[in-house]
C-alpha cells in the first residue's frame, strides 16, 4: 500500500505551530524571522521559548494561548 505524503499548511495556526513551536525547529524558526524581521529589528541571534498560555489574573480576565511565545 502507497502512502500520500501529508503536507502541513504553515498559514493556518496548528501548521505554525507544528512546523515552528518546539525546540527541535528552532534554527528553522530563527532563519525564519531573520529572513521577515532583519529589516525592521536587526538580526536575531537567539530565542527561547517560553510558557504559550497566559490566564489573567481574575476570573473576568481572559485566558491567552499563543501559538509560539518566544
Amino acid at each position: 500500500m502507497k502512502r500520500e505524503p501529508k503536507n502541513i499548511n504553515p498559514f493556518t495556526d496548528f501548521g505554525f505551530k507544528k512546523l515552528f513551536g518546539k525546540e527541535a525547529s528552532k534554527d528553522i524558526l530563527l532563519d525564519f524571522l531573520n529572513a521577515v524581521l532583519v529589516d525592521e529589528v536587526g538580526e536575531i541571534a537567539d530565542l527561547e521559548f517560553s510558557k504559550n498560555e497566559h490566564l489573567g489574573a481574575t476570573e473576568l480576565d481572559r485566558k491567552v494561548v499563543f501559538d509560539i511565545f518566544c
